[in-house]
């Protein structure tokens, strides 16, 4: 992959916006990789193609090479509500996925269409607390949000968190989940190590939410629940050495794989950076997803650094005022 070109920002500041462009391109591979293997398990999927490691479509959508699901567009749609009033607003994002799910996507998930439904007919951007609600969902399209609040404190950062998230998902263990997983590539784009990211947000989760354990046992054929989907995330990220070789382990256990193959890419890709994304992943995305994931990761960027006071409090730029 190649650098962006014509930034005006300083080296520093060009190092954050290829991370995020990253972290962006890597989440619709994840989701283009991972639903040519949706809902097969581990087995059928070796069965079938040995490993699975190219992009070419199929599934049980019956998608084209390099078509994204609801993993993808649901992001883009709450980036641009972002863009759209500059700042984190509930009742914006709730349109922006009401008017999202009356385009027909391709995919969309139970606890999604019940919240945008309550939206639609209530007014009110938030679904009751529910103990049903601990899907995967919130985190699939969260990265807009770390990419946005990338300085902003950790309070802040996790009311735009759940701003967006109880949409459609109001439950601790789900909450939990997505801010660590903001956590993780906030700390990634600013270049902490692996080794940080372990001892700082996972550790942190785990110590509140010990049912995250994911070292006791692999975790294949992960489910939409948040805490099986991000088991199998953290493995695989923690477990490779580079972005291809997470992608691959990641989307080859089966179930979930679209999604957990493009929460896995948005904390890899923001963690090894864009020349680590392989060109034969990159080049075969749609070419309109990849182009409107290039430029929402800029723009939420440099938006978000343009930002003084985006949400309720004061920029904070030290990694210690970071959620951990």
């Amino acid at each position: 992959m190649g650098t962006v070109a014509d930034n005006p920002e300083s080296n520093k500041d060009q190092t954050l916006f290829t991370r995020a462009r990253a972290a962006y391109l890597g989440l619709a591979i994840g989701d283009a990789l991972g639903a040519t293997v949706e809902f097969m398990t581990a087995r059928e999927i070796a069965h079938s193609f040995g490993v699975h490691d190219k992009i070419i479509g199929g599934g049980w959508l019956k998608l084209k090479a390099g078509q994204v699901t609801d993993d993808t567009t649901m992001s883009l749609a709450l980036g641009q509500a972002i863009l759209q009033d500059k700042a984190v607003h509930a009742k914006t994002i709730a349109s922006a996925f009401d008017a999202w799910m009356k385009a027909k996507p391709v995919d969309i998930g139970n606890t999604i269409r019940r919240g945008i439904v309550h939206f639609r007919y209530t007014g009110i951007p938030e679904v009751p607390e529910s103990e049903h609600d601990a899907g995967n969902g919130a985190c699939m399209r969260c990265l807009p949000i770390a990419l946005f609040s990338y300085l902003n404190d950790c309070e802040q950062v996790i009311v735009a968190s759940r701003a967006q998230a109880h949409i459609t998902h109001n439950n601790a263990v789900s909450d939990a989940g997505v801010e660590c997983v903001i956590a993780m590539i906030q700390r990634a784009l600013a270049g902490q190590t692996k080794s940080e990211l372990r001892n700082g947000p996972v550790a942190s989760l785990l110590h509140a939410f010990p049912v995250y354990g994911f070292r006791s046992h692999r975790h294949e054929n992960p489910t939409g629940y948040i805490v099986e989907t991000l088991q199998a995330v953290f493995q695989s990220f923690f477990d490779t050495a580079n972005f291809k070789e997470c992608l691959i382990d990641v989307v080859n256990r089966g179930g979930d794989s679209d999604t957990t193959g493009a929460i896995a890419g948005m904390i890899a890709g923001s963690y090894y950076g864009l020349a680590a994304l392989p060109d034969e992943w990159v080049n075969v995305l749609d070419q309109g997803i990849r182009s409107a994931c290039e430029s929402q990761a800029d723009a939420l960027i440099r938006l978000g650094l343009s930002q003084e006071n985006s949400m309720s409090g004061t920029w904070e730029t030290s990694n210690e005022n970071r959620c951990t």
